[in-house]
């Protein structure tokens, strides 16, 4: 019987943690307005597949947005106030041009290279527009080699245990 509680044990605490899958750590890159009121900071950046590419400012004189050329995003109407991010996901290797558009004639543009990168196991396909949400989603996966302590612990006050009741 004691060997059976053991075993359920040891079983429920490493239940989860023996997957050796490693994470892919994703990115978040701000781009603002800079003193110009006319000009996005960083105009140019280049970011790996994954990550999100997040448009704020706030209090500005005149009212922006962000629009790729192509129609991947769009923050929506030109505001003094903007928080909008856009995750690229892992088929969009590629560079992208983007433009505030009261403003392009004068030269309010930016690019950004997203690099291709392989896609982590058992990634779905996320939603690519973030909109105005300020929270960043983080994965909750435990870390495996804290899984794998605790386990090896466990085991071994179970050994420890079971030898001081034969004694």
């Amino acid at each position: 019987m004691r060997r059976v509680l053991c075993f359920v044990i040891i079983f429920c605490l490493l239940q989860g943690n023996l997957a050796l899958e490693m994470e892919q750590e994703t990115e978040t890159h701000v781009v603002t307005v800079d003193s110009t009121n006319l000009r996005f900071t960083p105009s140019t950046l280049t970011i790996n597949e994954g990550d999100t590419l997040r448009f704020v400012w706030g209090g500005q004189a005149l009212p922006h947005n962000s629009v790729e050329e192509n129609g991947v995003f769009d923050s929506g109407d030109p505001e003094r106030a903007v928080d909008y991010g856009h995750v690229f996901d892992y088929d969009s290797a590629g560079t992208y041009s983007f433009f505030c558009e009261p403003h392009e004639a004068v030269g309010m543009t930016g690019s950004v290279t997203v690099l291709d990168v392989e896609a982590p196991a058992d990634e779905e396909e996320p939603d690519n527009s973030i909109g105005t949400s300020t929270g960043e989603s983080e994965a909750s996966t435990p870390d495996v080699r804290l899984g794998l302590a605790i386990g090896l612990f466990v085991l071994l006050a179970a050994a420890l245990w079971r030898a001081r009741i034969y004694d």
